[in-house]
Parts: C-alpha cells; structure tokens; sequence
C-alpha cells in the first residue's frame, strides 16, 4: 500500500501499540535515538474526537541525520525520521513512513549522504516480523 508521495506502508500482523513498541524496541537496541512517540488516538480522544489508532515514532540518529540537515537545511522539516502505524477503516494495521530515495530526491541530497541511512527500511521491515 502506497498513500501519498513517497511514503511507503506496510502492512503490519500486530496492533498498532504493539507495532510501534517493537519498532521502538528495535531501534532502541541498533542505538538509534527515538525523540518523541505520539499517541494520536489519545490527543484526539483527549479533545472529545474518535479516531482509530494511530501512533508516530520521532527517531533518528543525528550522525547520519545532521550531514543531511548541514547540505540542506530544508531536510530537518523530515528530520528526525518519523514511522507511523495506524489502523485503517477495515481494522488493519499499517507502518508507514517517508522513503529515503524520496527524500533523496526532495532534497536533492547526494547519494554518499544517504547511506547511513540505507538500514532504516530495514529495520522497519524486521519490526513487523
């Protein structure tokens, strides 16, 4: 599944909490930094809203992310890292997230530069095993 420009979704086998527990969980243990985790589920309910669940994870490391934001102070708009899992309106769990070769391409970011980063996706993609 492919919603919007340049963000990836997979689908995932678990909850949304418990997706984004085990990506936390993984990146945690790689030694990336994770910077916020939002339960948007929550917030809306806190304002009297319903939503179905929807969680984002703010992540990164800054010595592979800060070269990005050095050549192209625009980047940090998508930096830190962000995954978002969600449930769409047939109850299924997705893990969505900007993919590197877009903002590659968005930012006009140098090849050599996004190689620190080419192990993301790969994470992403053992959390929902």
């Amino acid at each position: 599944m492919d919603k919007g420009i340049g963000i990836t979704s997979m689908q995932s086998s678990y909850a949304v909490k418990e997706t984004i527990d085990r990506l936390e969980n993984l990146l945690r243990s790689k030694g990336l930094t994770v910077f916020a985790r939002i339960d948007q589920q929550a917030a809306a309910q806190q304002a009297g809203l319903k939503m179905p669940a929807l969680e984002l994870l703010l992540f990164g490391n800054p010595k592979s992310g800060t070269p990005l934001m050095i050549a192209a102070p625009l980047s940090g708009i998508d930096l830190p890292l962000k995954a978002m899992a969600w449930e769409d309106a047939a109850g299924n769990t997705w893990l969505s997230y900007n993919n590197l070769s877009y903002l590659q391409e968005r930012f006009s970011l140098a090849v050599e530069l996004m190689k620190p980063l080419a192990a993301v996706e790969t994470l992403l993609k053992a959390a929902l095993v």
